[in-house]
């Protein structure tokens, strides 16, 4: 089995091909850069480095948000165009748990991923490894951060924060956490692609036509736009 996984749902993008337990190559750039024209030429240079033909793929795994809403829909259209072309499965992963799995493997206590959304929100959700598998205590959610922290100083454990974004809310969580709060290092921020393919391996198939990203909330033009068209109804 040769899994391709592609992340472009945030300034990150991440490419991995995966086959069965060895990760054969990995792509990964923290740069503001549009995704829509570097995501393509990344496969094809990684694919060509591990001397892989898109023929020889056997399923495409994409982070499907949430994150930046034009990334998340690049990554998801090409892997939705990948799948089809090649006729193979397609899973998408949650792009929180992609950020989980970088980092906290090895982390006994509670991991908070998080995505900045401005405004003092984040993208957060709540989880921990158990025997060796990733799980989802609180689902993905859009949230002010100041109110996730208090909600996290109910929790009876330390909570790890990752993700490159977690530096924003920082200060503000450690002054609700205190020792609470553990922060990962730089070199751990990066979400991995690697994990987004492991954890997508084993994950059941979803319908390529009918595949959505995750966005948790309407893009600001589409809300604008569903405000303007119920006046007009009125």
């Amino acid at each position: 089995m040769k899994i391709l996984a592609i992340d472009t749902s945030n300034y990150p993008l991440g490419i991995a091909l995966l086959e069965d337990d060895k990760v054969l190559g990995e792509y990964i750039t923290n740069i503001k850069k549009n995704h829509s024209i570097r995501v393509m030429p990344a496969i094809e240079a990684l694919l060509k480095n591990c001397d892989t033909k898109p023929a020889d793929l056997t399923k495409i795994v994409v982070a499907k948000g949430p994150g930046s809403y034009t990334g998340v829909r690049i990554g998801v259209t090409i892997a939705k165009t990948l799948a089809w072309s090649l006729n193979i499965p397609l899973t998408g992963v949650s792009s929180l748990a992609v950020q989980a799995a970088s980092a906290g493997k090895y982390f006994n206590g509670y991991l908070s991923p998080l995505f900045d959304a401005r405004r003092g929100q984040v993208y957060t959700g709540l989880y921990r490894y158990d025997n060796g598998k990733l799980m989802n205590i609180r689902e993905d959610q859009l949230l002010l951060s100041k109110n996730w922290a208090e909600e996290l100083t109910q929790q009876p454990e330390k909570i790890l924060f990752l993700g490159n974004d977690a530096s924003i809310h920082r200060q503000q969580i450690e002054d609700i956490m205190g020792e609470q709060a553990i922060f990962s290092g730089i070199t751990e921020m990066n979400p991995r692609p690697a994990e987004l393919a492991l954890i997508g391996k084993d994950m059941e198939p979803e319908d390529v036509h009918t595949f959505v990203p995750n966005y948790i909330r309407l893009a600001e033009a589409e809300t604008k736009w569903l405000e303007e068209n119920k006046k007009q109804k009125l």
